[in-house]
Order: structure tokens, then sequence, then C-alpha cells
């Protein structure tokens, strides 16, 4: 396979003062090495595979990181992917919090690097979860059950803008936490929008 080009859109987040600085750009050169190209995406150095999306650098304060897009379907025999919460279906991160970390492991890398190309040339997809596989709070179901514009507007939303909702409404440990959380959010639901439209 041959070598990734660097593409200078992204330089931007390599040279930037951080305290991963060094590590992601190892990162850098390991992606590129397995011939994946260079995109920006979300602000991220993105790497990708004929247009398919492959791996992720990102950086957070306690750790800098390796998103594989469908991390869920590899094998990962190291035991080294993290699922980041609970909610999260379909991604998977590999963490370092420091360059001997990634040079250890560079050859696995490496390796999960190509599995991930190989998931994707087979067209293997992530059995997502369904809507009505999220918890439903009795508090908004009550709000469903007695409010028949509010049910019909939560129907037509996407899926995963209703499991969105299902998962912010949830999160609340209180009824009262959560009584509010869906009042401030029901006249986005009746204006057919999301969380975060």
């Amino acid at each position: 396979m041959a070598e990734g080009k660097i593409n200078p859109k992204a330089d931007f987040f390599f040279n930037q003062e951080k305290r991963w600085q060094q590590e992601v750009e190892k990162l850098r050169l390991i992606c590129l090495d397995t011939g994946l190209t260079e995109e920006v995406k979300w602000g991220c150095p993105c790497y990708t595979h004929e247009g398919k999306n492959i791996v992720l650098i990102h950086t957070f304060k306690e750790y800098c990181a390796l998103l594989f897009f469908k991390g869920a379907l590899l094998q990962d025999p190291e035991g080294i992917l993290i699922q980041q919460t609970e909610n999260v279906q379909a991604a998977r991160q590999i963490r370092f919090t420091g360059m001997h970390e990634i040079i250890d492991r560079q050859a696995t890398i490496k390796a999960y690097i190509f599995e991930q190309i190989e998931v994707e040339r087979k067209g293997l997809k992530v059995e997502m979860k369904k809507t009505a596989d999220f918890a439903m709070p009795e508090e908004f179901q009550y709000r469903l059950d007695h409010f028949p514009a509010l049910k019909t507007a939560f129907g037509a939303l996407t899926p995963g803008r209703q499991r969105a909702y299902l998962m912010h409404f949830a999160q609340a440990k209180q009824t009262k936490t959560r009584e509010a959380r869906i009042e401030k959010y029901i006249p986005k639901i009746l204006e057919g929008k999301g969380l975060d439209d």
C-alpha cells in the first residue's frame, strides 16, 4: 500500500502548541504510513480509505486518542479499544498518555487500521440499537400519553434525535430534574428540532 500524503489543511492541528503535540505527530505518521488519505473533519485530522472514515486523531485533557469509526467490529486481541461512553455504539478509541505507548504499540495500531480498512471494504455495519432499546423515562412517557401533539412530534423526529432526547432525559438522576429537562425541550420537539438544533 502506498504511503499517504500530508494534507496542509490538517497542519494547524499539529502545529498548535499543546500538551500532546509530539504524540499526535507520531500518530499522524503511523496513519499516513498505512496509505490512508488525510482530511480534516470535525476540526480534527481524519484518515479515510476510498472516501470511508477509518480513524480520527483527537486530544483530551488526560490523553490523546486514535478513534476507530467502526471499532466495535474489530477483533481487539490486545484489549486496548475503549468505548468512550455507554451510549457510543460504533466508535472505539485507543488512548495514549505518552509517546512510549505509541511507539510500543505501533505495529498493533497499524494492524488495527488495516483491519478497519477491511471492515469498510466488506461493507460491514455496526448493529445499532433501536430507539425502543433506550430507556423511556416515565415522566416523558406520561407527557407523551397525555399530550397527543407531543407524541406526534416526537414520533416524527429522526431516530437519532429521539435517542438524543431519551438519553438526555434519562441521565438526570432525580425526578424533578428529569421533569425540568422535559419541560425545557417540549417546545423544540414540537418544532421538529433535535436537542442541539
